[in-house]
């Protein structure tokens, strides 16, 4: 048995046909729906990119106890489960947050890796003389992000040399090498389409506009203040390269059907997260609420086992199913920590794993959704306290994806533990990380899906709200939560 997992970074269900997208062409994630099962109500738990990757190893959520940061020593790790049980696990990415101080401990968990460089601004060629800014909008905003990446691009002049091309050859080339072979975990995942939306002209062609102005395909993060051409472009950039993601997975697919890889690999297509694109007025995420652009991800799953082809799932599922799903896959025994579920039942017949879910960011609002409510609690204070982080590693993402400063080290206090520590006792810190405290200006707020699935107007209805609190309280309980948490969201535990 294998399992092949394809990840992108940052794809929105929204722009794929499977979900009912008729102006970007994906005909590749089309093609797989109708090969496999296709979630409607798949939900992020921990955001972003660092803390969603943490639970994709563990199975349990990463944001109740800390930010953005490495695999713990006391972490289980799904890739170094599979390795310790005689599976070999394999990753390839150009996700360069994998080798900054803010992950580093990732990569090193599966038996061998390849990384592929030059993806946003990965500090990868050395070129001292600074590039023509005058060409690219909004560089000015983070300008030592913005040289690198324009270095970076001068390395990248054809389809070959980009960094998702590459990464999916290398992928490609591990299953010719190895398709014959038995036990083994696959991971290709590629940073596209997460902005910048640098992607080559064949791709731009398909979407064509009139725009004249600079290079415009890094959005910020924050409230869109473009005007209607520039938002054309950046968006035009994005579908281009979403495609062009498409692209790269019909690679994929072409290998499953060249070497009847079907019969006996699993195949999972997922993503971290979505991502904002004007919707709501904003750019990206983090810094405003995670609505279902960025909360309800695509998620599309081949099990051999079943063999159920284009069919749907109503089913609530999150992103820390999916080590308990590959673990038992290889009747590998799911860690008593990991509190995701494996998905086989899902797959089979539809039957839930569970009836809520939680998803939110280290510090902004807790939110929690039953498939047809979303409920986002805010801070009950303006000042968002009080708020620790509870950590072994030093290193998050607020002092530059690097080590935590050396005033957080000094005040940090040693002795706590949690249920999911295995006996040991870790430092807590106040948080100060880098962008949580925007969304505590935030209403809580209360939306009914079914009958506002774009999340435009919220609603009073007491009785779910008291509901979906409670809910909220238990998993927060599963989940071992800091008591502070609690008083931090205003949640009254004493009942």
């Amino acid at each position: 048995m294998k399992v092949v997992m394809v990840m992108f970074d940052s794809l929105s269900k929204r722009f794929l046909e499977p979900y009912g997208c008729d102006f970007v062409s994906t005909p590749n994630f089309k093609r797989l729906a109708e090969k496999g099962v296709t979630f409607d109500n798949s939900y992020v738990c921990s955001m972003p990119c660092m803390p969603a990757r943490r639970e994709l190893h563990t199975g349990r959520s990463n944001f109740l106890h800390r930010s953005w940061g490495p695999i713990e020593p006391y972490d289980d790790s799904m890739p170094e489960i599979l390795k310790n049980n005689g599976i070999y696990s394999h990753l390839i990415t150009d996700h360069y947050h994998y080798f900054e101080d803010g992950g580093a401990t990732y990569h090193e968990r599966y038996m061998s890796f390849e990384f592929v460089r030059g993806q946003e601004c990965d500090p990868w060629k050395g070129v001292l003389q600074n590039p023509d800014y005058s060409l690219t909008k909004n560089a000015t905003e983070s300008p030592a992000w913005h040289r690198q990446n324009m270095i970076n691009r001068q390395y990248m002049d054809c389809e070959e040399k980009q960094s998702q091309a590459v990464t999916f050859e290398l992928g490609l080339e591990f299953i010719e090498k190895n398709h014959n072979s038995d036990n083994w975990f696959l991971q290709i995942e590629t940073f596209d389409p997460h902005e910048p939306f640098f992607v080559p002209e064949e791709f731009k062609k398909m979407y064509p506009d009139n725009y004249n102005g600079p290079v415009f395909d890094w959005p910020p993060y924050r409230t869109v203040s473009e005007t209607p051409e520039e938002v054309e472009y950046a968006k035009n950039c994005h579908y281009a390269l979403v495609t062009m993601c498409d692209k790269y997975l019909g690679k994929v697919l072409d290998t499953f059907d060249a070497h009847n890889l079907w019969e006996d690999t699993m195949l999972i297509v997922n993503t971290d997260h979505g991502y904002m694109l004007t919707e709501h007025g904003h750019w990206a995420k983090c810094y405003f609420p995670f609505f279902n652009e960025i909360a309800n991800t695509p998620f599309f799953i081949w099990d051999p086992r079943y063999k159920k082809s284009n069919e749907r799932r109503t089913s609530l599922v999150q992103t820390i199913d999916i080590a308990p799903t590959v673990l038992d896959f290889f009747n590998i025994e799911i860690p008593k920590d990991m509190l995701g579920k494996p998905l086989k039942y899902v797959i089979e017949n539809d039957e839930p794993v569970r009836d809520v879910a939680i998803f939110g960011i280290h510090g902004g609002q807790m939110n929690i959704t039953d498939g047809r409510y979303v409920y986002m609690r805010s801070p009950a204070k303006k000042s968002n306290d009080p708020l620790y982080e509870y950590w072994l590693m030093p290193t998050h993402h607020g002092t530059g994806r690097a080590f935590m400063a050396l005033e957080e080290l000094k005040e940090a206090e040693y002795g706590t533990t949690f249920d999911f520590t295995k006996g040991c006792k870790l430092l807590k810190s106040v948080h100060c990380d880098w962008n949580p405290q925007a969304q505590a200006k935030w209403e809580t707020a209360l939306y009914d899906l079914s009958k506002d699935p774009l999340q435009n107007t919220p609603i009073k209805d007491e009785k779910t709200e008291e509901r979906l609190i409670a809910e909220m309280i238990k998993i927060m309980q599963e989940n071992d939560s800091p008591k502070e948490q609690y008083e931090r969201l205003g949640l009254d535990i004493s009942k």
